[in-house]
Parts: structure tokens; sequence; C-alpha cells
């Protein structure tokens, strides 16, 4: 994750299912699905303005941490997490073991 986005506050907007990041007043979010204490990543999204600078990578860095901290599980449906999860095996560790796209 690059530096600038490190301090930057990850929120997760139950009201509309988001997981939400925002820098330079745009944000992007993933959309998820909860259910106990499991979690699915279904869509990741970032503004044009976002495009190219690294944001959705922080933004996924910051869910996982987040869904860790928290216990939960993770099944990952949105393409981007599991293209993430490829490149960095070691975040396997709070895959659900239902989630079989790994």
């Amino acid at each position: 994750m690059k530096e600038e986005y490190i301090g930057l506050p990850l929120v997760k907007n139950e009201a509309i299912h988001h997981f939400e990041l925002t820098v330079e007043g745009h944000t992007a979010f993933i959309d998820y699905k909860e259910s106990g204490r499991k979690i699915w990543l279904i869509h990741t999204e970032a503004p044009a303005e976002l495009e190219g600078k690294g944001v959705a990578t922080a933004l996924i860095e910051k869910t996982l941490a987040y869904l860790e901290e928290n216990k939960y599980s993770l099944v990952p449906l949105c393409p981007l997490v599991v293209a993430y999860l490829k490149r960095h095996p070691e975040w396997k560790r709070i895959v659900d073991p239902s989630a079989n796209n790994l």
C-alpha cells in the first residue's frame, strides 16, 4: 500500500453494505454481504479520478486487515479481490473453507 493511504480510515458503511476509502474527495468501495462471522466481498469500484493510483489495492488491504482483526471469514467473489489473494497467498488464512475459487 502506498504510504499516503496508510493513515486513511476504512469505513464500514453498514447502511449500504460498503467498505469505503475516501481519497482526494472521491470514494472507492467494496460491496459486501455479511452473515454471522462470514463476509462475501462482491464488487470493488474506484471512481475514474482514482484509477491507477493504487486506491483499490489499499482498499482491499485495509478491508482484509479489518476482516482479520474482527475474526471474519472471507468468501471472495470480486475478481479484483481474488486476483489480489492469488498474488498475496498469506491472506488465504482468512478465506472461508467454502471458497473454492482460489
